[in-house]
Order: C-alpha cells, then sequence, then structure tokens
C-alpha cells in the first residue's frame, strides 16, 4: 500500500534561452530550474527542463528533476522524470525515476504531481519503498 505526501514548493530561480526559434514552428527553449520544498517533503531539486511554445499559446515540455532532503523521516536523493502538453487532450506524468534514489529514500519509487493554481503550489507523491 503506497503513503501519500504533500509538499508546497516554491521556484527559487528560473534560468531560460530559447535554443530555437523557427519562422514556422514552435519556439523551443531550455531552463534551468531551483525550487524549495515544505511539508511531508522538506528539501530542494535543481531540474533541467526542454520546453516547446507554439502561437496559439499551446505547450509541452519535458524535465529531469533532482531532489535532495527528507521524506518520511527519511534523508537522500532522488531523480523525478516529468512532462506535460497542453491544448487538445492535455497530458501529464510525473515519476520517481527507478533506482535513481540514494540513501535513506534508496528503494523509493512512486507517481507524483505537480499543481499551480489559485490556492498556490502543490506537490503530491504516492510512493513506496521497494
Amino acid at each position: 500500500m503506497s503513503t501519500r505526501a504533500t509538499s508546497t514548493f516554491e521556484i527559487t530561480r528560473w534560468d531560460e534561452a530559447a535554443y530555437a526559434e523557427p519562422i514556422d514552428g514552435p519556439k523551443l527553449s531550455r531552463a534551468t530550474v531551483h525550487k524549495t520544498f515544505k511539508g511531508d517533503l522538506e528539501g530542494e531539486s535543481t531540474a533541467e527542463l526542454l520546453m516547446t511554445q507554439a502561437d496559439d499559446g499551446t505547450a509541452g515540455y519535458l524535465a529531469q528533476e533532482y531532489v535532495v532532503g527528507r521524506l518520511a523521516g527519511r534523508l537522500g536523493s532522488f531523480v523525478i522524470q516529468h512532462g506535460a502538453a497542453t491544448g487538445g487532450d492535455p497530458k501529464a506524468f510525473a515519476f520517481v525515476v527507478p533506482g535513481s534514489a540514494t540513501g535513506e529514500l534508496r528503494g523509493l519509487t512512486g507517481e507524483a504531481e505537480y499543481r499551480h493554481d489559485e490556492d498556490g503550489t502543490l506537490f503530491t507523491l504516492e510512493y513506496d519503498f521497494g
């Protein structure tokens, strides 16, 4: 049976640069994003994102996020892979990369969700230790 962890998060730094801006097609960019987490997960992360945004506002991204902190009283690190696309039939995914957890978090598996809404930012992780 999995356990649910919820935390708020704050983006503390966002460095973005375009790597392609075709005349006919979406803008492509790369960003390094730093966050802090407070709640069931206490810690910090650094994520590398690849993003695309079309003129009509539709967009998509892929990310690898390295998280260091404390979860369920255990100290360590892990990697979350996540992404989303908007427009048409919106899709999103986020999961702990198998085998990426270190320290007392070794064996961590799970699926995550990032939410940004009128109530703020929320990170949810449904997890187990294998």
